[in-house]
């Protein structure tokens, strides 16, 4: 399974050793989980991690930017999209351009209460979300 997260989910993963966020990360390899992001995210998440502490930025580079595949940063799509938040554009189009199965957001605001809990074939969730549902089909 193909998993694009950002910005909102790795900063969290950075910053609490407990969690969702942490989870997905850490446990990705053993679920065959397929890491996706874009350097957008990761330039966002350089920004922002030092406010969480001063582990998490090391811990971000250190330990999760490297379980991650970068993906190219799409801003076109070939399918009808409306999506007015422009700094969010980046993400929700890097994501359906990876033919990522999931999104997985803490961006409730900007991402399910917008577009919906998918967009053609990707699925919009949260971690936790996302970690109940692979829970009730069995799979963790």
């Amino acid at each position: 399974m193909r998993l694009f997260l950002d910005t909102s989910v790795l900063l969290a993963a950075a910053g609490s050793a407990k969690g969702a966020s942490r989870y997905v990360l850490e446990h990705a390899a053993a679920q065959e989980w397929e890491l996706l992001t874009s350097i957008y995210c990761v330039e966002e998440t350089d920004r922002n991690a030092a406010k969480l502490g001063p582990r998490a930025p090391a811990y971000w580079r250190a330990s999760l930017l490297p379980r991650l595949t970068l993906v190219p940063i799409e801003l076109t799509f070939d399918k009808v999209l409306v999506f007015p938040k422009a700094k969010d554009r980046p993400v929700l189009l890097s994501a359906l351009g990876a033919e990522a199965d999931v999104l997985l957001t803490l961006d409730e605001a900007d991402f399910q209460k917008v577009i919906g809990r998918q967009v053609y074939s990707l699925q919009i969730r949260s971690p936790g979300e996302f970690l109940i549902e692979q829970r009730q089909a069995g799979h963790l």
